[in-house]
């Protein structure tokens, strides 16, 4: 076989592996040539089961209901198919090819083009950022869990102690003397209630809390008066952290051969509980109004800049687009797998999913609504804690309470571990394959870095399990992965494949792989109209840009501001500057620089086709000249160690 290869490229010092010097690098052949070790998919249902089970996740069940209730209800659909169509399928199949085709996680595979290996950098900050918040929402679920195995329920009733006086369970009762409790006081936070001073004997619909909603405010986030106000740390939900970032290592540790055998269970169990809730919630009053809700369209919403940014970014963040978890994935592959043909199935799967998971949660709107009196505008008004609040409320109302909430709190956790499992093993894939070949930190075993990696995100997660927690996860949400980092991401990863590499030369190369040459629409996606929407939507937003407030009424400091845009631009800045920085440690014209810096570094599988004009030259193979290059490689690592 091939033990070393001469790669044209422009630069000096040490790279990836390869020592270069006079417009060539000799590169170790675990660097050019790939891992020959790389671990592989034990059956291709497992790439299948995996990418399913991260289709039915949270953003379907949590995300996609949440966005469709403050976009208008149905209208949201209208801007979410035609992002499908336009920016979601044609960048997951991208993103899936690339990794599969290069045989590298989300950052090494864009030796496709090096100078532009700031998308891989910039995809594993918006990957740990998103693996960061991300479990908060497990977290919430195992607290409900542990909670959910007493009877009655705690939030089935006014009788706790975190309880006010304004709550009640029985919204259509008359009221005997007809006080009423001012509208100004009625939209006071949850904690400021308990301090003020009720003579009132009747309450108005909107002024009246749910248990839940009591549960879920005063009880799980203990929610304080703003991201200012910290407050003390929660130390039951320090424990729920604990136990869920404990069950993501142990399901990942061992790599994709472990993680692809729990995800049949994960991923098909969810179908199941989402099919029994949806037969409960269409038999419940008021269902059908909250269904009609869902599927008619405000049209007046389509003129908000807000509500096509967030379909553009419901679509990448439940795709995993730009997060480098789906090149991670592909990589796992067979070279001829069938990706275009995945791509389509799980892109179905996905979107039907959310849309299914739109009816389950919307029929239980409508009979909140009609329970409280109230529009079913006026219900849920809680951001991320929409399934929190509708859903326990739902399962109080079975038969035999506690079973069901515990079945539902399951199906919470095994749709957020597959979500997290992706995520995580993304960052992981990419961070080790980042690592220098042969280097002290090549060798440590992968258990103990997905144990750093778990740990560390553990500790920054213990500023979202304090009483002012809440704001910062709306923080983390609203800046770090999703809406114009997003955007900024799949707009650039189209650019370098359609315009730096070549679309019809990536088009060759998936023929290569599927034994045929994918639709035209593909490229033409990539080349024009997914960019140019990704770039339209970025700039719609920036111009029409809305401070953050969270529920409707907490407008955020100027310095919480700030931070928000530090956590994007952490990210976004990663592509320009990386490019920059190349150019500017690379020598010659900047034709000179551009040629040799945009040309690939091939991998072992890709030899046996590449053509004879490939600027790839193979080195003799004997034992002298293997011996010294590899001193060479090996005395320049230490120096720089």
């Amino acid at each position: 076989g091939y033990q070393l290869s001469e790669i044209k490229v422009l630069g000096s010092g040490v790279t990836d592996g390869c020592v270069c010097g006079s417009g060539v690098c000799v590169c170790d052949p675990r660097a050019v040539l790939g891992h020959a070790g790389r671990q592989t998919w034990s059956s291709q249902m497992d790439f299948i089961m995996s990418c399913v089970g991260f289709a039915v996740g949270l953003g379907n069940v949590w995300r996609f209901p949440y966005l469709c209730y403050k976009n208008g209800g149905g209208v949201f659909l209208l801007p979410y198919a035609l992002m499908v169509f336009i920016g979601g399928i044609p960048v997951f199949f991208l993103e899936i090819a690339l990794g599969q085709f290069m045989k590298q996680g989300g950052v090494s595979a864009w030796n496709i083009a090096p100078l532009f290996k700031g998308l891989g950098l910039a995809s594993m900050v918006i990957v740990f950022f998103c693996n960061t918040y991300y479990i908060l929402i497990l977290a919430w679920g195992l607290y409900f869990l542990v909670h959910s195995f007493t009877y009655p329920l705690p939030w089935a009733s006014c009788s706790q102690e975190w309880n006010t006086p304004n709550c009640t369970l029985d919204f259509s009762r008359s009221c005997s003397n007809q006080t009423f409790l001012t509208s100004s006081s009625s939209t006071s936070s949850p904690l400021n209630l308990s301090s003020l001073e009720l003579n009132a004997s009747c309450l108005e619909p909107e002024g009246m809390r749910s248990p839940i909603m009591e549960f879920w405010e005063r009880k799980v986030l203990r929610l304080s008066g703003g991201l200012d106000e910290v407050g003390d740390i929660n130390n039951s939900m320090v424990l729920c952290l604990l136990a869920t970032w404990v069950i993501v290592y142990f399901c990942i540790w061992k790599g994709v051969k472990s993680t692809g055998k729990v995800v049949y269970f994960t991923a098909l169990f969810p179908y199941l509980v989402l099919v029994v809730l949806f037969v409960h919630g269409i038999s419940l009053p008021g269902a059908v109004s909250g269904i009609v809700y869902y599927l008619n369209p405000d049209w007046s919403k389509l003129r908000d800049a807000q509500v096509w940014i967030d379909a553009a970014t419901q679509i990448f963040y439940s795709y995993a687009i730009g997060l480098g978890a789906l090149t991670a994935l592909g990589s796992y592959n067979r070279f001829n797998n069938n990706c275009y043909q995945d791509a389509f199935v799980l892109a179905l799967i996905n979107s039907g999913t959310s849309f299914f998971a739109g009816f389950v949660v919307f029929s239980v709107l409508g009979f909140m609504a009609a329970e409280q009196g109230v529009d079913i505008s006026k219900v849920a008004e809680s951001g991320p804690g929409l399934v929190f609040i509708a859903y326990p409320k739902a399962v109080t109302l079975m038969p035999l309470a506690p079973l069901w909430a515990v079945l539902f709190f399951c199906m919470l956790l095994v749709l957020g571990l597959d979500s997290q499992f992706v995520g995580v093993e993304g960052f992981i894939t990419g961070l080790l394959d980042m690592l220098p070949p042969k280097s002290y930190f090549s060798s440590v075993r992968r258990e103990v870095v997905v144990a750093i990696c778990c740990i560390t995100c553990f500790f920054i997660d213990l500023s979202m399990v304090t009483e002012g927690g809440m704001y910062v996860f709306q923080l983390f949400d609203y800046y770090s992965a999703s809406g114009i980092t997003l955007l900024w991401q799949a707009f650039w990863e189209c650019v370098v494949v359609a315009w730096v590499y070549g679309a019809d030369r990536f088009m060759d190369d998936v023929a290569r792989m599927i034994g045929y040459r994918p639709l035209p629409y593909m490229k033409w996606c990539w080349s024009y109209i997914t960019p140019l929407v990704c770039m339209g939507v970025f700039l719609f937003h920036v111009v029409n840009y809305k401070p953050l407030v969270y529920n409707g009424v907490y407008v955020y400091p100027w310095w919480g501001e700030t931070l928000g845009w530090a956590l994007a631009l952490s990210s976004m800045l990663c592509i320009p500057l990386t490019v920059l920085y190349k150019l500017l440690h690379c020598k010659g014209s900047l034709t000179e620089r551009w040629r040799y810096l945009t040309t690939p570094v091939w991998g072992r599988h890709h030899l046996e086709f590449l053509p004879p004009e490939t600027e790839v030259k193979l080195l003799p193979s004997n034992f002298c000249v293997v011996l010294l290059s590899s001193a060479v490689i090996g005395i320049l690592q230490i120096s720089i160690m």
